[in-house]
């Protein structure tokens, strides 16, 4: 029986990870960076330790992942400035309807939970969580499964009680290695022939989730 829910925040709540490609992006031609597209590809669903590790990696230990971030980072917030909090399909459909169905709503993302918070509250949608948990409250971030298994044990309820929304390949390891029921909603990346046995569900989008609810 399924009592939560847990999702994952941008690509799935919020269209921010595209904002994140194109900042991402910009600075590297701009700094003549090459292999950036793979590089986000593999940062997407990465804590900010993670995420900087991978650069080092790719970039060599002496890149200033610090100022390459300030630079995309003023670049993300503007185009938020400028064009709002873009939220995606669904949110606000399938949050009220878990609402009013009772389930344990929950929310578990590698972004530090002070800009989840900033976020949520932005697009008036913080009331529905009943637990969030960021990626600066775990030792290990996205693919280890720790996270979810924190947002399972804060909503009292075991993993498999719980289905976990996600669209990042890092994110889906680490619900499915926690035991969560994985639906993912592609959004930069689609699922890789290792990633679909990880998956309970694949939809378009945050509206076929409620309704696939509502038959369940």
């Amino acid at each position: 029986m399924i009592k939560a829910v847990v999702f994952d925040m941008d690509g799935v709540l919020f269209d921010t990870e595209r904002l994140v490609s194109v900042a991402w992006s910009q600075v590297a031609r701009e700094e003549a960076m090459e292999g950036i597209d793979m590089v986000l590809k593999d940062c997407i669903g990465r804590s900010y330790e993670d995420t900087r590790l991978v650069f080092l990696k790719h970039y060599g230990e002496t890149f200033d992942f610090e100022g390459f971030r300030t630079k995309a980072g003023k670049l993300f917030f503007k185009d938020i400035e400028d064009n709002g909090l873009p939220i995606k399909l669904g949110v606000h459909e399938l949050l009220a309807y878990l609402k009013e169905k009772g389930y344990k709503i929950g929310l578990a993302s590698s972004t530090k939970k002070q800009g989840v918070l900033s976020h949520l509250r932005e697009a008036k949608i913080e009331e529905y969580f009943e637990v969030i948990v960021g990626g600066d409250m775990v030792k290990h971030s996205k693919p280890n499964p720790e996270i979810y298994q924190m947002a399972c044990r804060l909503l009292g309820i075991e993993p498999s009680e719980a289905i976990c929304i996600e669209d990042s390949l890092n994110g889906i390891r680490s619900a499915s290695s926690a035991g969560l029921n994985v639906i993912m909603v592609p959004d930069l990346i689609e699922p890789t022939e290792d990633i679909l046995p990880l998956l309970h569900k694949q939809f378009a989008s945050l509206l076929e989730v409620k309704a696939y609810l509502e038959q369940m």
